[in-house]
């Protein structure tokens, strides 16, 4: 498997640390085949529920991008779709599909844009509905120039998602704002208004201070958080990882433009916003070997939020790694009143006792990582994907794994994999299928426990797919009542589309 670059897509958009009453979607499409959402009753404001509701009826829905596709003849404009939570889960009689050719979103569909690089939710405006955040990536910019890159907000509603904004753009050619993992939400000022978080200049930190209004101006002003160093970010996620109710934003970096001297750093959240950023150290003092991306949740339930980290990428400094990377690991760093504790991070690898499989270079474990109660025990689990793991003689097909949290942080013991070739998934594993480049976790029927989403944009040369399992406390994953749909579902172009490279969340 090829080392990975940033502009592949290995992180996930952000964890949000925002739970808000929320939304689902509506709105006019730019595909045939589409069908309207039913009118839900309006959430009411300030009221509580899934953080990615966009309609407020009760259950998680699913966003999920494709930003290489082809958009009425503009290739790599790209595109987002939605799929609306229910009782029965998932629904694909009511998908909707939204680009820059949608009726009031902001822009028009331009080749090699990537509309949906990044996506994540957040009640923006306060009004009790949860709203999808847009990057697009390589969006050109008058004062930024080409592919500075820009991010938009959909705006949920009783009717679900409706018409947008321009929350960003930006301002300078190395911005790429809304690229790949470079864009999370949350109330690092502790005013209770959610703030919008990018990197520009490769790696410094830009909020853009909430509430946001429907013209997409931010109230709360902005703020340049400066890194002194020639860092990369590779990723973002906010959460309280010390405790102290204001959201804190921490990140995977490495040094230059290589996948070299990777770390895990953190902005600790103030009344007056982002402090400097904190190196998380190891148990020797030294700088913690960090990864290509992250997430941030409460795995060991103490009250205060962990974060995990993805390694995916074989090689370049894994030589100094303890343990050694061989085929990609993920890392717990417990959260603590005085930040992350990077000497008590436990690593976990598929040749951890209890893990399905046995670590193989280029299986590039750890390449998405979301958190998650997937079994109800009240700890928070961990998924991540292998899209490089070979099934059998089938190289690259990819596969999916689910790490238990426990009072005690992650663990090995208890694992489950899902693959293609298990039994009820709909298809079989291929050649670069890349089963589980990107995951996702939500509780779409609303039975207390996270459901399972993965992304394969390898699938059928290139269209990509998606597929949805409902989760069980005594299977911790169960592939009875899995859905999966592509472009044939959507009613967009196949080609190339890459369905399945990020979800929100």
């Amino acid at each position: 498997m090829a080392t990975p670059s940033p502009r592949r897509y290995l992180s996930r958009p952000a964890r949000i640390a925002l739970a808000t009453g929320v939304a689902l979607v509506a709105c006019a499409l730019a595909v045939p085949g589409a069908y309207a959402v039913p009118a839900q009753q309006p959430a009411a404001a300030g009221t509580t529920g899934p953080h990615d509701d966009f309609n407020g009826d009760g259950y998680a829905d699913l966003a999920v991008a494709a930003p290489t596709a082809t958009v009425d003849g503009k290739e790599g404009a790209g595109y987002v779709a939605v799929l609306y939570g229910s009782a029965n889960g998932l629904r694909t009689a009511t998908r909707q599909v939204f680009s820059q050719n949608t009726a009031g979103v902001p822009g028009s569909a331009e080749t090699d844009d990537e509309f949906g690089s990044a996506l994540a939710t957040a009640d923006l405006d306060r009004d009790g509905y949860a709203d999808l955040v847009v990057g697009v990536g390589r969006e050109d910019t008058a004062d930024g120039g080409a592919d500075a890159g820009m991010v938009e907000v959909l705006w949920g509603g009783p009717r679900g998602l409706s018409g947008g904004a321009a929350l960003a753009s930006g301002r300078n050619t190395y911005d790429g704002l809304g690229a790949a993992g470079h864009l999370t939400v949350g109330d690092v000022d502790g005013d209770g208004g959610p703030d919008l978080v990018t990197v520009e200049n490769l790696h410094d930190l830009r909020v853009v201070g909430g509430p946001f209004g429907r013209d997409g101006a931010g109230a709360g002003g902005e703020q340049v958080v400066k890194d002194e160093f020639d860092s990369r970010v590779l990723d973002l996620a906010a959460g309280d990882v010390d405790g102290d109710g204001v959201t804190d934003v921490a990140a995977t970096e490495n040094d230059g433009d290589e996948y070299d001297a990777r770390r895990v750093v953190y902005w600790a959240g103030t009344r007056d916003g982002l402090t400097p950023y904190t190196v998380v150290d190891d148990a020797d003092g030294g700088r913690l070997q960090g990864g290509e991306n992250l997430d941030v949740g409460d795995v060991n339930a103490d009250g205060v939020d962990d974060i995990v980290v993805g390694r995916a990428v074989d090689g370049y400094d894994s030589d100094l790694d303890h343990p050694h990377v061989k085929g990609g690991r993920v890392t717990w760093i417990p959260g603590t009143p005085e930040g992350p504790d990077g000497a008590r991070a436990v690593f976990v690898n598929q040749d951890t006792p209890g893990v399905p499989g046995s670590a193989e270079d280029d299986d590039a474990f750890g390449t998405d990582v979301r958190i998650g109660d997937v079994d109800g025990d009240g700890y928070p689990d961990v998924v991540t994907g292998l899209p490089g793991e070979d099934l059998g003689s089938v190289a690259s097909a990819g596969s999916v794994v689910v790490l238990r949290g426990t009072a005690s942080g992650l663990t090995g013991a208890g694992a489950r994999a899902v693959t293609q070739n298990t039994a009820n998934v709909p298809g079989s594993a291929e050649r670069n299928d890349g089963f589980g480049r990107a995951t996702h976790l939500g509780d779409a029927n609303g039975d207390g426990l996270a459901d399972l989403a993965v992304g394969a944009p390898g699938e059928n040369s290139g269209a990509g797919s998606v597929w949805y399992f409902r989760s069980s406390p005594t299977t911790v994953v169960s592939p009875n009542g899995t859905t999966a749909f592509g472009a044939g579902t959507l009613g967009t172009v196949a080609t190339g589309a890459g369905l399945g490279t990020a979800f929100a969340d």
